[in-house]
Formats: structure tokens, C-alpha cells, sequence
């Protein structure tokens, strides 16, 4: 009985553990945004404010920051489900000759490392005139989630019953028309996935956006964290912490909008029947 018991404690021990060392940064994230003298602590301010967050948006440079931001993850985000989606039909519909080399070249190049390529890049956009453009920040991140990408919608493509299209086909729909009416509503939840995982990669990268561009009024937020750390350790612990509850809430509001239809996945085996 001990044995059993200490089998059924054990895991709960470690996930509390896990638990409490997730928390405590997120705690400190509130509780120093909302705090005047805040400090490295974790601590409940004596006087909540909201002077931290009136301080962070009233900076034109922090939500000029913000708008770059969501502007490069909104359209990267919006040219790799398109790409994407249009590379994974006939992956997923076609017989193809040399398709799986292809699928296991896409999965190599799922786990190429960023940095590696990173000094030819820098090079090819200093020849190609890209360098410190926002255009190719949007180019090089939309080709590096592209792989990925593939591989998700080509995974959700899958579960959606070819003899749909066929009876669409049938009715007179063409190629086009049967992705758009009954590919694209039905893997719908597939599409928001792909979205919301190059969206959080996109809004989250630092290095892309930090090597790609010289000039400060085109850095994107992820990379305007860097002005709250001051010379000789002098770091504004409250707006720090007010701006990255800030950075967190579009993604955190795009979850939330979008989590029914993650939910939802792929109850489509009687679809077909009848």
C-alpha cells in the first residue's frame, strides 16, 4: 500500500515543483509591472499603480516597436499558411514519385539550426541589398518556418476525406474551388495551429531581427526589450516587467480567440458516409 501510494505522490511532487518554478516568473512579471520600486524580488507592491504601463505606452519608440512587430508576424504568418497550404495539396493528394524524399528533406530541415546559416544569410542580404530591411526579415523568417509549416498542413490535410473533393469535383468544382469550399473549412483548426505556432515564433524571435537590422527605429518589440537595461546595471525593473506583460498579450489573445478551433481537430470520419 505504501508502495502505491508513494507511486501516486511522487509524480504530483514533481509536476507542484515544475509548476511552482513556471509561476514564480509570471508572479514576479505582475507584481513588478504594478510596482513603482520595483526591484530583481519577487515582492506584492505596498500601492498597485498603473504608472509602469502608462510610462511603456506613452513612448512612441516602444509602440512604433509593437506595431513593426505584429506587423512582420501578421504577414509572415499570413504567406506560410498560404505557401504552405498550397505546397501540402499535392503532398497530401498526390502520388508523387520522390515525395517521401521530399517529406524527409522538409523534416531535416525542421531541425537546421537558425545560427548555422545565419553568416551566409548575412552576406547574401548585404549582396542582395536586403540588409536592414524589414521586407527581408519578413523573406528569411517566412523561408525558415516554411518547412514546419508544410509538414503541419500536410498533416492536417491528410485527415480530411479525398472523397469530399472528388464528389465537389464531380458537381463541377475545380482544383481551386474545392480547396477554398471544402478543404480550407474543414481543416480550418489545422490552419489556426500553423498560424498560431509561426505567429509566437515570429513575435518571439530576437536574433533574426537583431543581426538583419541596423536602424533602431526598425526594430521590431522583441528586440526593444534591450532599452530597459541601462550602463552599470541600472535596469527600470517596472517597465521591464510592464513591457513584457505587454509582449505576452498578443499571443496569449491569439490563443484564446483561436482555441475552439484547436480543440475542435478532425472529427471527420463519417463525413463521407452517405
Amino acid at each position: 500500500m505504501n508502495k502505491k501510494r508513494s507511486e501516486k505522490i511522487i509524480p504530483y511532487l514533481v509536476l507542484t515543483v515544475l509548476a511552482i518554478v513556471f509561476i514564480l516568473p509570471l508572479l514576479w512579471v505582475l507584481f513588478a509591472s504594478l510596482d513603482v520600486t520595483a526591484s530583481q524580488a519577487l515582492k506584492i507592491p505596498r500601492s498597485f499603480t498603473l504608472g509602469n504601463y502608462r510610462e511603456v505606452l506613452s513612448n512612441q519608440a516602444n509602440r512604433r516597436g509593437f506595431a513593426i512587430g505584429l506587423m512582420i508576424s501578421l504577414v509572415q504568418s499570413a504567406f506560410v499558411v498560404i505557401l504552405a497550404g498550397l505546397a501540402a495539396y499535392p503532398l497530401s493528394r498526390y502520388e508523387l514519385r520522390y515525395r517521401k524524399m521530399f517529406l524527409y528533406t522538409i523534416l531535416f530541415m525542421t531541425s537546421l539550426p537558425m545560427t548555422a546559416v545565419m553568416v551566409p544569410v548575412f552576406k547574401l542580404f548585404l549582396s542582395i541589398r536586403l540588409y536592414d530591411s524589414i521586407t527581408g526579415v519578413i523573406l528569411f523568417l517566412t523561408a525558415t518556418s516554411l518547412p514546419y509549416g508544410i509538414w503541419l498542413m500536410k498533416s492536417f490535410m491528410d485527415g480530411v476525406p479525398v472523397e469530399l473533393e472528388e464528389a465537389a469535383k464531380v458537381d463541377g468544382a475545380s482544383t481551386f474551388t474545392g480547396i477554398r469550399k471544402v478543404i480550407i473549412p474543414l481543416m480550418f483548426p489545422g490552419i489556426c495551429v500553423t498560424a498560431i505556432f509561426t505567429f509566437s515564433g515570429s513575435w518571439g524571435n530576437f536574433f533574426v531581427p537583431y543581426i538583419l537590422l541596423q536602424t533602431l527605429k526598425k526594430f521590431p518589440a522583441s528586440v526593444k526589450l534591450y532599452q530597459f537595461f541601462g550602463n552599470f546595471g541600472m535596469v527600470a525593473y517596472g517597465q521591464l516587467a510592464a513591457y513584457s506583460a505587454l509582449y505576452a498579450m498578443p499571443s496569449i489573445l491569439l490563443y484564446i480567440f483561436a482555441q475552439n478551433y484547436m480543440s475542435k481537430g478532425f472529427n471527420l470520419a463519417g463525413a463521407a458516409k452517405g
